[in-house]
């Protein structure tokens, strides 16, 4: 398919695919956007009058069914992608799926078994951004030996301030719309994933500390995904990881990540990802450079259109990572609901 034209249909077009996959494709020559059906009418059309799609659908069905497109890019919330991505797939088109891959590992496993009977077919999901630029930096740390053996990881992620009682419903607070994913520990796992590979058990501690909130409508909705999770992981390599997320610990410590070692002790500020490092011997951490040819970018756009075209393959991010992830979420909420040790893979 190297010289054919990829005509996309846009599936949803929420605030990542008008500044991340719109502008992205239509900078690639040989694409072309097609189509879009949003979650009403009027606004697909706003979205086809602002960027020059030229089809709107009222319906994510006849879009994916229509022949005109040969590849969809789903971006929806996450209740949406197991059905979506399968019917784009048994239609024949290549398909890109917003990030978190979907509600649950079940759901995962069964998206990831269609992908396998198109093998022809490219199946993504829109990778973490967030490490990008330092990803490949870590990982040849490690590989060099660095750190010698890693002994222990530790990750604090803090969104947010003092709890709020008032604040308003979010669908990521809505199990119904979001499933087993947790504020932003699906994508700092993926991260983790990169760097020392995936966990082999978990066991988790979590709060739901503010149990309502209002949904759009002045609704009281009732609140059963944590807000606050402490999670301690054994890796297949070997490490312990410690994970802490949580949006209602107000003036805590900087977000980052600290990976310590036989031999050394790393560290990632999350919040300009820079690293820091040190070796036995040394009486401190010291800023270690990225050169900028070995930081990495967002490129989510052009890794599809190139695995179509037959160029590279998909790494950021397959549906087997994908599903690797799903498996963690799920294995998090298994754990603090039944306070058991939960062994991965599910």
């Amino acid at each position: 398919m190297t010289n054919e034209t990829i005509r996309i249909g846009l599936v949803g077009a929420g605030a990542n695919t008008r500044l991340r996959h719109i502008p992205g494709f239509q900078a690639i020559d040989g694409v072309e956007l097609v189509s879009v059906a949003n979650r009403s009418r009027e606004s697909g059309q706003r979205i086809a009058d602002e960027y020059g799609i030229p089809t709107v659908y009222d319906s994510w069905v006849d879009l994916i069914e229509d022949p005109d497109t040969n590849a969809i890019c789903i971006g929806t919330w996450p209740y949406t992608h197991r059905t979506m991505v399968i019917a784009a797939l048994e239609a024949g088109k290549h398909v890109i799926t917003e990030a978190r891959m979907c509600m649950d590992a079940s759901e995962a496993h069964e998206m990831l078994a269609v992908s396998r009977d198109s093998p022809e077919l490219i199946a993504q999901i829109v990778p973490a951004p967030h490490t990008l630029k330092v990803d490949a930096k870590i990982k040849e740390l490690i590989a060099e030996g660095y750190l010698g053996d890693i002994l222990s990881v530790d990750m604090i992620v803090h969104q947010g301030d003092f709890i709020d009682h008032d604040g308003p419903l979010h669908w990521r607070h809505n199990r119904d719309l979001s499933g087993y994913n947790i504020m932003q520990m699906g994508i700092w796992y993926e991260a983790m994933m990169r760097w020392i590979g995936p966990a082999e058990s978990v066991r988790t501690v979590a709060r739901v500390h503010v149990k309502t909130r209002v949904d759009g409508s002045g609704a009281r909705r009732f609140i059963t995904i944590p807000d606050h999770v402490e999670t301690i992981c054994e890796m297949v390599s070997g490490p312990v990881v410690h994970m802490r997320f949580s949006t209602v610990t107000g003036l805590a410590p900087g977000d980052g990540v600290w990976f310590s070692g036989t031999e050394g002790t790393l560290t990632l500020d999350a919040s300009n990802m820079t690293l820091r490092g040190g070796r036995r011997g040394d009486s401190r951490l010291s800023e270690i450079s990225i050169p900028s040819a070995q930081q990495g970018a967002w490129r989510v756009e052009e890794e599809f259109i190139n695995a179509i075209r037959g160029i590279e393959p998909v790494t950021h991010t397959n549906f087997d990572d994908g599903v690797r992830y799903m498996e963690f979420t799920e294995a998090v909420t298994r754990s603090f609901q039944t306070a058991e040790t939960v062994f991965l893979p599910l």
